[in-house]
């Protein structure tokens, strides 16, 4: 007799973010998937075990990621805003200071873009308000409060009560954009990561570039953003040639870096990407662990190309790099002792690797009880995907144990299920 029939069509990668040492994904029926260190339940699986593969977290009605230094944050379809991960200074905004390793829910209704950095936590709300929690100990909430070094909140408290349209979160600094095109930035600013021309740190908003301002990314002590005619901006921390202006100079000052025609930025610790009009993908900075991809270990202080087209979204983390292409698959270089590749190793990459295919999602999925009393279930999986089955005693302790792997994309297995215990099984796609 038939126990179920399930179809769907195959699922690309959507989005995807980069923290310390662990990466988000979501897919295109709003799923999201996680990998790397969990050390501190950043990963929200209900574990603080690291894993190297992709595996689900959340499996439906997620629509936007970010991933701080060791906690990530999403909100679902209904603008509820969730977090997991270290919460040692309150950026999970819960109201305590301890970690969890599930998502909690934090905010109800009405969140609309999130950021996260070494120890804070941006949100933006429907009425365009701007919202911060968590580390404040060199201003970086932007909240005016005077307690440096020691200041710290596990409250989401109101910034801005209007008007901000984009959010990007540093090491100890704030950005954020308003719906005039104006860049405003608050918290530490020792290495000119604020750009306002010192090097003082300031605990409120300040305005740096008037207008004309559509994209920001804040790396550990540095930031970019872009202009309304495609160009490149950068400023701060450059020992690693993160600026890409030729030199390894910290600057205090927006300088340009590309002319026109960059339509994407992401910032890691101390290497940033870059995408252009052509879908082409650039690099500089710090390679000391490969995250640019370029085949070598060595820092670079201009912009060089790494990836010629068809890239369409670009993540940095500590010392590793994701990015997508116009197919939906993922990619991955650079650091991966915590499994943060989701390569299924702990192995550095030195050039970009496929972590997913394009359609990596089951296709079809069947049930049959046998005249043995053995449970036979059967898929049929996108093609060129890769599948793995994993098996759980207890759902309200999740321990996937792998069972079989299989790379030709059809996979039949038979099981004769315990009496004394339940038997939970899942299909997941694998690299």
């Amino acid at each position: 007799m038939a126990l179920q029939a399930v179809t769907s069509g195959g699922q690309t990668v959507t989005n995807i973010v980069a923290g310390g040492n662990h990466s988000l994904f979501l897919k295109s029926d709003g799923s999201l998937w996680a990998m790397g260190d969990n050390a501190d339940g950043e990963l929200g699986d209900g574990t603080y075990n690291p894993t190297n593969l992709p595996e689900q977290i959340v499996a439906s009605n997620v629509k936007a990621i970010a991933a701080g230094n060791n906690f990530s944050l999403f909100i679902k379809s209904n603008g509820s805003l969730w977090a997991m991960g270290a919460n040692v200074e309150g950026q999970l905004g819960d109201g305590t200071y301890n970690p969890t390793n599930l998502p909690e829910q934090v905010v109800a209704s009405n969140v609309t873009a999130i950021a996260a950095g070494g120890g804070q936590s941006l949100f933006l709300k429907s009425d365009g308000s701007l919202w911060a929690m968590g580390n404040n100990s060199d201003g970086q909430l932007g909240d005016g409060s005077n307690d440096q070094f020691q200041y710290k909140t596990n409250l989401p408290e109101l910034i801005v009560a209007s008007n901000v349209t984009a959010i990007a979160a540093g090491g100890y600094h704030s950005l954020f954009l308003k719906s005039d095109g104006s860049l405003w930035a608050m918290g530490k600013n020792a290495s000119g990561q604020l750009g306002g021309g010192a090097f003082n740190s300031t605990n409120r908003p300040v305005q740096i570039v008037a207008s004309n301002v559509m994209a920001i990314a804040a790396g550990w002590t540095y930031s970019l953003f872009i202009k309304s005619n495609s160009s490149l901006w950068a400023m701060g921390h450059n020992g690693y040639g993160e600026l890409g202006d030729g030199t390894y100079n910290n600057t205090n000052r927006p300088e340009q870096i590309v002319a026109s025609n960059v339509t994407a930025i992401a910032a890691g610790s101390f290497h940033s990407l870059f995408l252009k009009s052509d879908g082409s993908l650039w690099a500089m900075g710090a390679n000391w662990n490969a995250q640019l991809g370029d085949g070598t270990y060595n820092n670079t202080n201009r912009p060089e190309q790494i990836v010629a087209g068809n890239v369409t979204a670009i993540a940095g983390g500590s010392d590793h790099s994701l990015f997508l292409q116009s197919d939906g698959s993922l990619w991955a270089m650079g650091y991966n002792e915590y499994g943060q590749l989701g390569d299924g190793t702990d192995n550095t990459a030195d050039l970009p690797e496929q972590i997913l295919a394009a359609n990596n999602q089951i296709s079809a999925f069947s049930g049959q009880l046998l005249p043995t009393g053995d449970m036979r279930l059967s898929f049929v999986g996108a093609a060129d995907a890769h599948y793995a089955l994993d098996r759980c005693f207890n759902l309200a302790t999740l321990n996937w144990v792998p069972q079989l792997t299989n790379t030709t994309g059809v996979l039949v297995f038979t099981n004769t299920p315990n009496p004394a215990t339940n038997n939970f099984w899942r299909i997941r796609s694998v690299p």
